[in-house]
């Protein structure tokens, strides 16, 4: 079967799947972006936090400017999975990262869900074919895997399943630029995807200094806030690489420095995640959280973003 959908532009009622950061993050920005949203829920009692975690993100989306129309009202909170998508014209899924439960849920969508609807999964590393495999219309299935929070950074990656239909995924890529967002089309399904992989790559350098008492979390976030993550802010690491070569570019980077880049390439497994370095590093994050909660280190990190993102914002708009 083919997927055929409703033009992205035409989207006006989405539906929620979960109610945790990245479910929240997701209703908190399609509201803020003037869509309907009905957000199902497993249980009536997570509620209250998913509105509180909307109430929260709809400062920074504010400070950010909200679409016309945008209303924390036009939220509808249900634990019918068959209202909840019955009508949606797109459903952004963001259930626990557990396999089974992913795929008993497709099993449903698939059925519950109008041929006419993408249905995108949040999973930050399992693979839409896997997802899919019990769903009757995997046609229309694909990974919408965002960065956290959803409501601040406008990352999305995109990559279907092999029983995906390319059109699905061309939709999907033409909505999130419609409401917004960043996607970038993956070229296959790879493990962990490209941002979380990167990512990943640099907790495992993390854990290797930490566990050889190379550095501690102190030193670590420090040398990252103050080194490469301002310049990160608004260029990745390969045009990064790029400006640092002068007039030779990468090409002079590499030849410069290529051969002793190689030296901290040596451990390329992660350490055992060992009780003394799991300590250390919760130690260690105590010691930077300095007896901020959750709440407050939150808030910050958005007022953060948000700052970053207008200052960017203002220097690539006006270059």
């Amino acid at each position: 079967m083919h997927f055929e959908g409703i033009a992205p532009s035409d989207v006006k009622r989405i539906a929620t799947i979960g109610a945790g950061p990245i479910g929240a993050g997701w209703a908190a920005w399609f509201l803020a972006r003037g869509y309907d949203v009905t957000a199902y829920l497993h249980d009536p009692g997570e509620e209250p936090a998913l509105r509180r975690l909307i109430d929260t993100a709809w400062q920074s989306l504010e400070a950010l400017g909200l679409a016309d129309g945008a209303s924390r009202e036009r939220l509808t909170c249900t634990c019918d999975l068959a209202a909840a998508v019955g009508q949606a014209d797109f459903v952004q899924e963001s259930a626990p990262e557990d396999l089974a439960l992913k795929q008993a849920l497709y099993a449903q969508l698939g059925a519950l869900t109008p041929a006419r609807t993408v249905i995108a999964s949040s999973t930050s590393g399992l693979p839409m074919t896997d997802i899919q495999a019990h769903c009757p219309s995997p046609q229309r299935t694909v990974v919408g895997h965002p960065f956290n929070p959803p409501y601040l950074l406008p990352l999305v990656e995109v990559v279907g399943g092999a029983q995906t239909d390319p059109a699905a995924v061309e939709w999907v890529m033409a909505f999130y630029r419609a409401a917004g967002k960043a996607p970038l089309a993956l070229s296959r399904e790879i493990p962990g995807f490209i941002a979380t992989r990167l990512q990943e790559a640099m907790w495992r350098e993390i854990l290797h200094m930490v566990a050889h008492g190379e550095a501690t979390p102190e030193q670590i976030d420090f040398a990252i806030v103050n080194g490469p993550g301002p310049r990160w802010a608004m260029m990745g690491p390969c045009l990064t690489y790029h400006v640092g070569g002068g007039e030779g570019g990468m090409a002079y980077c590499l030849d410069q420095f290529g051969p002793a880049l190689k030296l901290p390439w040596t451990r390329l497994e992660a350490p055992e995640l060992t009780p003394e370095l799991r300590q250390r590093l919760i130690e260690g994050a105590d010691r930077l959280a300095a007896g901020r909660g959750y709440q407050a280190l939150n808030a910050l990190r958005d007022r953060c973003l948000v700052a970053i993102r207008k200052a960017v914002a203002e220097v690539v708009g006006g270059s």
